[in-house]
């Protein structure tokens, strides 16, 4: 069921457009931000609030990679794997992120401190290569970088 603070906040985003189900990318990311990922029962709450399909939900859900179908670890990597981060270091980025976590792209440490997953593009071509923890994004990173970076979120 939906928390009372999840409706108030989606009822916010139901008022600023001319159709309720143009809420529903908004929803997602209002439950996701209370649950911390989006389970299938959290996809049907979601659908019968907004008085849709949970297919249409699932739909968006499954399209934006910043929704978590999955639980995730407590902060998320998103370790940028376009061509320009794969040219300016993204493979011995990778490598060192996996030697340090011991993790893989998709899995998440074992005390659920992070969860590694690739992302298409940052939008920061020009300082490349690149990752996201949460909502931090860090540019021209070398893998001596890393173990500061990673402290920040103990």
């Amino acid at each position: 069921m939906l928390s009372t603070t999840e409706k108030e906040a989606i009822d916010h985003e139901i008022g600023l457009v001319p159709h309720k189900r143009a809420t529903v990318i908004e929803a997602l990311k209002i439950v996701q931000q209370h649950r911390g990922w989006i389970s299938d029962d959290s996809v049907e709450e979601i659908a019968d609030y907004l008085g849709i399909s949970p297919a249409e939900v699932d739909s968006v859900a499954t399209f934006y990679n910043l929704i978590f179908r999955k639980p995730v670890g407590r902060h998320v990597i998103l370790l940028c794997d376009s061509i320009s981060c794969y040219v300016m270091g993204y493979k011995s980025l990778y490598a060192a992120l996996q030697h340090k976590l011991q993790i893989s792209f998709g899995q998440t440490c074992p005390d659920d401190r992070f969860t590694l997953l690739p992302n298409a593009c940052l939008g920061c071509c020009d300082h490349a290569p690149a990752m996201m923890i949460d909502k931090d994004l860090y540019r021209d990173i070398t893998i001596e970088q890393l173990d500061d970076i990673l402290k920040k979120y103990a």
